[in-house]
């Protein structure tokens, strides 16, 4: 039984006959919480043989409440280094097994690499993504991939993707070097081997290409014809343990 699964059965064991996970206040007369809704729900399908292991493990990471061990400054990114985003600007999951990760989200800053670095330090922005790729190649990891980070506008987009901002502006072709291009390629390949994500545009996209998105970037002078290629490349030669 996995630490994950044996948490939840302790949990389930702990919610008190008829309900009632918390102590109620006078304000919370007639309230059920949600966490006490999602365990008190998992507790009659795991009495009914409804719920396996997977699922209920599952359930258990998307309950209010639960906190994954994270180890401080760890990178996904083999390359990245860790400077943390504000915590306002992304949320605390466990994907890919809370949400399945099937997208890289390509975004451009209208900026520099230090204004992106500090914008999304700034809780008041309320948005960041994953990776920032500075002109010279580097990349700063913000977010871990395991968090939803508030990127595309479109909160289903988020839940299944991974975002990489690079410094620049949409219309300025010299903002996008060969250094930033190959960087970010092998950081993509990278995510799509951790994930079984296909190289092709139905999942490498830009951010103009999200649903609801009022944005433009990566812009008309992204060069995906170079682009898909390159992560390719990198793809295969992530494959073959030399990236």
């Amino acid at each position: 039984m996995s630490g994950k699964f044996e948490g939840l059965v302790r949990a389930l064991r702990s919610v008190p006959r008829g309900g009632g996970g918390h102590r109620r206040g006078p304000s919370d007369a007639g309230k059920v919480g949600r966490r006490t809704l999602l365990i008190g729900g998992a507790a009659a399908l795991l009495g009914g043989g409804v719920y396996g292991a997977e699922e209920l493990a599952r359930l258990w990471w998307k309950t209010p409440g639960i906190d994954k061990p994270r180890v401080e400054g760890e990178v996904d990114g083999a390359r990245a280094e860790w400077i943390a985003a504000s915590p306002g600007n992304f949320r605390r999951a466990d994907r890919p097994a809370d949400y399945r990760i099937d997208m890289v989200v390509i975004h451009v800053v209208q900026g520099s690499y230090p204004v992106a670095l500090k914008v999304f330090k700034d809780p008041s922005h309320r948005a960041a993504t994953h990776y920032v790729i500075r002109k010279d190649g580097h990349v700063a990891q913000m977010i871990r991939e395991l968090d939803v980070a508030f990127h595309t506008g479109n909160r289903a987009y988020n839940e299944r993707s991974v975002g990489i901002e690079h410094e620049g502006w949409v219309d300025q072709p010299k903002s996008f070097t060969d250094a930033m291009y190959r960087s970010s390629a092998r950081l993509t390949a990278g995510i799509c081997a951790r994930y079984g994500i296909p190289v092709d545009r139905e999942h490498i996209i830009g951010h103009v290409e999200v649903p609801g998105t009022d944005h433009t970037d990566p812009g008309p002078f992204w060069d995906w014809d170079r682009y898909l290629p390159l992560v390719r490349e990198a793809a295969a030669a992530h494959t073959e343990g030399v990236a």
